[in-house]
């Protein structure tokens, strides 16, 4: 399937950012690292959020593969740090996103290794306007919504691609003092986790205006929420209660 983007609420400054730096995606210490570090908390927070609401399609699953017969969407897949991982455990992955250079490196990291996923350099908006019946059990959109020009138009979008009785996943930071000091000052200028610029404060969202502005105007509903922690001395992050920096939702279509 060839999609062409045609997307407004694609910002081309953002995906130039991250077109430089595709190359980088799977090492481990380079300038994706601050993801690699956070993806066994987002891999486990979706699997057994996953697991559990859909228990009753997926009991009698291989014990290997869990997520067998589950159709996934990965908005802003990057290199494929997450879509990978996801198709490993036997879902049935499609990852798209706005940067070729990106898709151009998860594929051939996918086929270097042997995952069975598809790819597409698209949109979500593109995908829905070429596809309109298209949908799934589970659309992803972390670490995305931070960088898109037009949320709402994002929103619509992705919201539309949940099929009912399904689940999205959202994941990004909170606009608040402590988001500041953390995610810009601390990751960008003190410990150069990211390139200085990576991230703008003001495009920052609240739980509350995610949900509000949203997902509740878009037919989904908030089913839970939870805070990410750094924890320095083990380098790895961790569910928190506190939401002040990275928070990760959970939102289902109602059938």
């Amino acid at each position: 399937m060839n999609i062409t983007v045609h997307s407004t609420s694609v910002n081309p400054e953002e995906i130039a950012k991250f077109t430089a730096m595709a190359e980088t995606w799977w090492d481990p210490e380079g300038k994706f690292a601050p993801l690699h570090r956070l993806n066994p908390v987002r891999i486990a927070y979706i699997r057994d959020a996953m697991m559990a609401h859909f228990a009753q399609q997926l009991a009698g699953m291989p014990t290997l593969k869990p997520l067998s017969g589950i159709r996934i969407l990965d908005i802003g897949c990057g290199g494929g740090l997450l879509s990978e991982p996801l198709a490993r455990l036997g879902a049935d992955v499609t990852g798209i996103d706005a940067g070729e250079q990106n898709i151009k490196t998860a594929s051939l990291h996918a086929e270097k290794e042997g995952v069975n996923l598809a790819y597409h350099c698209t949109t979500a908006e593109a995908l829905l306007a070429i596809t309109p019946e298209t949908s799934y059990d589970v659309v992803l959109a972390m670490e995305i919504i931070e960088h898109v020009a037009d949320v709402g138009v994002f929103m619509q979008s992705v919201c539309a691609l949940v099929k009912p009785g399904g689940l999205l996943f959202l994941a990004t930071l909170n606009r608040t003092i402590k988001s500041f000091m953390f995610a810009i000052v601390g990751a960008e200028y003190v410990l150069r986790w990211l390139p200085r610029g990576t991230h703008d404060w003001r495009a920052f969202l609240t739980p509350s205006e995610i949900t509000l502005r949203h997902l509740e105007p878009n037919g989904l509903q908030l089913r839970h929420c939870t805070g990410v922690r750094y924890q320095p001395i083990a380098k790895t992050f961790c569910l928190s209660d506190d939401l002040a920096v990275n928070y990760m939702l959970m939102a289902e279509k109602p059938c």
